[in-house]
């Protein structure tokens, strides 16, 4: 009974899918979803353009995928609604989002453009295309006529991206009057760069959610009337034209997630209107002249992921991060006091960079292990005493620490063997005093190591690690007082200098996400401040040392180094040959040793060498000539009074002229050596005394007469070629 009522079932579960699935073919095969009037529209809009693969190369680039021609693929007679790019109602088929982003575009749109003819279109999305390729006009101008066409046809609206990222949408001037697109969500012009016009007007009954202007030209003064985006919850105004001060109104964003205002001129104080954007998840005032203390409201924010006030005139001291806190940066501003123990209470703080201001005191102890997610700690340039925080938390995240520039002493903390993320440490310019650190060595991402103008002394020795500094890219140990011979073992080991290919390479600047690493070195000749590293820069800096020994010939396996500084040591012997292999360098200094011998020819051969430093040595010789030498000045080898030759006055003779392969060829040719001379005087005298013996005995043999005189005629004619030849280079 059971079995026949389950087969019942079945059977009209079999007939109920088929009704249903013939009625839905049916359905689908006899009704045009799309209404023909707007598939009319959407084939004139798509003629009105022209196909170029280029016009949107820069989304393949920054967005890192492959944009296609969309409206190729649209075709009459076929159903708009399943056309690339085309959403419709699935109730009334009406054409509701176009989204022909990273299409190939290249034209331009009329205010006539039966791009208005979708009353029910939402959403718009023209980014990433190129509407200056017409012949017929440079560019789609946003007149306001044509934004008024927009807005008087297109009222549903919820979505419009214009957003252009090469250089070549919109431009003009934004209208000035009201928008009453009163359910639009998203207006996003981002960087349309010719395009201007002041901060838009909205009208109060507005459901605007983001507003993307970055990398425009829009200026002015942000008007009171911004507080009547309620629903606001995303800003971002970076990098354009805004002035004055920001409108109290502001706090009237109690939505708002995230705000971006910098790269502009604003100016006057933060105002204290943060207690009612408990919503705020991060805050980007950076790169303005704010001035004045941070406003004591910032503490509200207790949802706060990110704040960045950098590069300012602010002043007075900082507020206690909290705890939710990730990134928190303040750097370049004129902030001071000492820092609390409470600003190591976000436990998940991964950024911190309090760089470049007037902090002092001592550090917290606890700055070295508060966080497992910390990446960067940056506190450079400040005022701040007393020793570097000795623990570091097993298992962290730390890839840059920068104390640069501080009165820090003490010794280099032995637990940061256990940062096994490191890539930049920066000690310089502190009152550090202790041994070279060998056992950073065995720390396998270190890339930049700077310990220069500190107290640190001593011979660098060996290290037991096998392989040590494999990663170390850029080495600054100037200014201490280091002694003995130039570390060996450790110069043969820099893997990171040799042999790069750079053309395998993606050259971009260290740093973490948004952060860039920054460094300062001594490099031809002058003391520069690079705010951003080349992932291919290197340079070794040994200068002002009490160095001494030769300098290694294992250097010139560092074929990748562009700059090389041995300045101001006690180093002795000779310019190593194997100099002539750094075919990427760019700067060598080698002035202030005790330096002899010739300048090695070879040296013409490096073809980037820009800056070139000799002087105050005991070099002699010719100074070579030939393509980078001939642009070196006399600076570059005055104290050497043995050198000779242009850009020097002195003058060379024949001798001096002469470089020591032209040494070796012409002491063959003339047979002369001192010792092979001595020999030779002392057999031809016992020689010469036996035969005269003979001869006085025997009489005047004409055998050894005719040798004797066909010798002497010989001598005579080469001795006259050798003059004239001699004669020739005088002249």
């Amino acid at each position: 009974m059971m079995s026949k009522l389950l087969l019942l079932c079945f059977l009209f579960f079999l007939s109920c899918s088929h009704l249903l699935l013939s009625s839905s073919f049916s359905f689908s095969n006899s009704t045009k979803i799309c209404p023909h009037g707007q598939a009319l529209a959407l084939l004139q809009f798509k003629q009105s353009f022209s196909i170029d693969n280029s016009s949107s190369s820069e989304y393949d680039e920054y967005g890192g995928t492959t944009s296609y021609p969309k409206t190729e693929y649209w075709k009459e007679g076929s159903d708009c609604c399943s056309w690339d790019g085309v959403s419709c109602d699935l109730v009334t088929g009406h054409v509701i989002e176009l989204d022909l982003s990273c299409s190939w575009l290249s034209g331009t749109i009329h205010s006539n453009s039966t791009l208005f003819h979708f009353p029910h279109l939402q959403r718009l999305n023209l980014a990433f295309n190129n509407f200056s390729g017409s012949s017929i006009s440079a560019r789609f101008e946003f007149a306001p006529h044509g934004f008024d066409s927009l807005v008087q046809n297109l009222t549903k609206l919820q979505k419009l991206h214009l957003e252009d990222l090469c250089g070549c949408g919109l431009h003009g001037r934004f209208p000035e009057n009201d928008i009453h697109l009163s359910k639009l969500e998203l207006l996003d012009l981002w960087g349309n760069s010719n395009l201007s016009g002041n901060f838009p007007r909205f009208s109060e009954n507005n459901s605007l959610i983001e507003l993307y202007l970055s990398f425009t030209n829009f200026s002015g003064e942000l008007p009171a009337s911004i507080g009547n985006l309620k629903s606001l919850q995303t800003l971002y105004l970076f990098d354009c034209q805004f002035l004055g001060s920001i409108p109290a109104s502001l706090e009237n964003l109690t939505q708002i997630t995230s705000l971006s205002l910098h790269g502009n001129h604003f100016s006057g104080k933060i105002p204290n209107v943060f207690y009612n954007l408990r919503n705020l998840i991060s805050l980007y005032l950076p790169r303005n002249n704010f001035n004045g203390q941070i406003p004591p409201s910032i503490g509200n924010l207790t949802n706060l992921l990110v704040l960045d006030f950098s590069d300012n005139q602010l002043e007075g001291a900082i507020p206690t991060p909290l705890n939710s806190i990730v990134s928190f940066s303040v750097s370049h501003n004129k902030l001071s006091g000492e820092i609390s123990p409470l600003i190591c209470k976000p436990s998940s703080m991964g950024f911190l960079d309090l760089s470049h201001n007037n902090f002092g005191g001592m550090l917290p102890h606890c700055l070295g292990n508060f966080s497992k997610d910390l990446s960067v700690l940056n506190l450079q340039r400040n005022q701040f005493h007393g020793i570097i925080p000795q623990t570091f938390l097993k298992g962290n995240s730390i890839r840059t620490l920068d104390f640069n520039g501080n009165q820090l002493e003490g010794l280099v903390p032995r637990s940061l063997i256990i940062c096994r993320e490191l890539v930049v440490l920066d000690l310089g310019n502190n009152k550090i005093n202790d041994t070279f650190p060998h056992w950073l060595g065995a720390l396998p991402k270190l890339q930049v190591l700077v310990l220069r103008s500190n107290h640190f002394h001593g011979h660098i020795g060996f290290s037991k690690i096998k392989s040590p500094f494999m990663s170390l890219r850029i080495i600054d140990l100037a200014h201490n007082d280091f002694e003995g011979d130039l570390p060996k073992m450790y110069l043969r080991s820099l893997k990171a200098i040799m042999n790069i290919n750079e053309g395998n390479m993606t050259r971009e600047y260290m740093g973490y996400n948004n952060y860039k690493d920054s460094i300062t070195v001594t490099i031809k000749g002058l003391e520069i401040e690079f705010v951003k590293i080349l992932n291919t820069f290197t340079t070794i800096d040994f200068s002002s040392n009490k160095f001494q020994g030769v300098i290694p010939e294992c250097i010139g396996n560092l074929n990748s180094l562009r700059g090389l500084n041995l300045s101001h040591n006690y180093l002795t012997g000779h310019i190593p040959l194997s100099f002539k292999n750094l075919k990427m360098l760019e700067s060598l200094d080698l002035s202030s040793n005790k330096l002899s011998g010739r300048i090695p020819q070879e040296l013409t051969s490096l073809t980037f060498l820009e800056v070139l430093k000799l002087s105050q040595n005991h070099l002699t010789g010719f100074i070579p000539q030939g393509n980078q030498f001939r642009t070196f000045e006399n600076d570059s080898y005055y104290g050497n009074p043995g050198l000779c030759g242009f850009p020097l006055l002195k003058r060379c003779t024949t001798d001096e002229v002469l470089q020591p392969s032209q040494e070796i060829e012409a002491g063959f040719e003339s047979g002369f050596d001192w010792k092979i001379t001595l020999i030779g005087y002392g057999c031809g005298l016992v020689s010469g005394f036996s035969l005269g013996c003979l001869i006085f005995l025997s009489g005047k043999p004409e055998w050894l007469v005719w040798i004797i005189d066909k010798n002497i005629h010989k001598m005579i004619v080469r001795n006259k070629m050798s003059t004239h030849r001699r004669g020739t280079r005088r002249s």
